[in-house]
């Protein structure tokens, strides 16, 4: 991690960065704001009280690095403003340099935090993208429980749920032998995202259902069983394939037909499913699946 301290008191920024490298930074030292916008780091450490020098341009240019303002009285011009601008924090001097690396490791833990979670939804966007659901999210009400014939439906929807209700998600897969520790540990107030109740004895289930009946929550089931909870069911004919889950030839068979249809002639997708023409119209039959001209 790189520092850059803009600082025109030349012995305290050569204090505070000798101190920053003993603990493993790298740091830069620049006396005024002009000469700090040519420098690229990952945290700037700025004075903003540098003679007849505004930090404003600095702060408008590196407002998504780490921005830690160095004070010596709080104003509108040294603190309130600059933070509006994007700065993320202050410390006054004199400050401990121990405080100071506790800002600066929690603001760098934080913007890890915040780009895993950014790719972690985009990957969770894509890999549910072309999953289709027909049920209005708007209309769904929590806590329910949903019956469904692919997982990943539910996955939808509830990614779907809490985007729209800006809900903290807890996810709480029944399989993980830890499940109850999960629960007992959830964030206060958060959506419990509770999949596959189906592997459940019942003996368990009854103690899920103890632990959550005063929690809001989205709970899965592959299986028809009975709950104290409402229900909705989502189904779908035209299931992903999906190299965790075995499909049925039938269900395989209705995949292929629903993705393909319309970017191979007949003739060729009876030929990559190994069947004739003849069968491949008996299966468009029994399935209900009709091809739009």
């Amino acid at each position: 991690m790189k520092i850059i301290i803009v600082e025109n008191e030349l012995y305290l920024a050569q204090s505070i960065s000798a101190k920053l490298q003993e603990s493993g930074y790298e740091v830069e030292i620049y006396s005024s704001i002009k000469e700090a916008m040519k420098s690229e780091g990952d945290v700037y450490l700025l004075s903003t009280t540098l003679p007849a020098q505004s930090p404003s341009p600095l702060i408008s240019r590196f407002k998504d690095k780490i921005i830690i303002l160095m004070v010596s009285y709080i104003n509108n011009d040294t603190v309130s403003i600059p933070l509006q601008m994007g700065a993320k924090d202050y410390i006054v001097k004199p400050f401990m340099i121990e405080e100071l690396q506790r800002k600066i490791e929690h603001y760098r833990e934080y913007q890890e935090t915040k780009q895993q979670n950014r790719l972690f939804m985009e990957y969770t966007q894509n890999l549910l993208r072309d999953i289709i659901i027909d049920i209005p999210i708007e209309k769904i009400s929590t806590p329910t429980v949903i019956l469904t014939n692919y997982s990943r439906l539910v996955d939808k929807v509830v990614f779907a749920y809490a985007e729209l209700h800006a809900r903290p998600l807890s996810f709480i897969p029944l399989t993980d032998k830890d499940w109850r520790e999960k629960i007992s540990k959830t964030i206060p107030n958060s959506l419990l995202y509770i999949s596959e109740l189906q592997v459940l004895k019942k003996v368990d289930r009854e103690q899920l259902f103890e632990m959550i009946k005063d929690c809001d929550f989205i709970l899965s089931t592959t299986s028809d069983l009975d709950t104290p909870f409402d229900q909705i069911e989502l189904r779908t004919e035209s299931k992903l394939y999906d190299q965790n889950e075995i499909l049925t030839i039938d269900d395989y068979v209705k995949f292929i037909v629903n993705s393909f249809q319309y970017k191979f002639p007949d003739t060729e997708l009876s030929k990559k499913l190994g069947i004739s023409r003849k069968s491949l119209w008996e299966k468009r039959k029994k399935y209900g699946i009709f091809k739009k001209k």
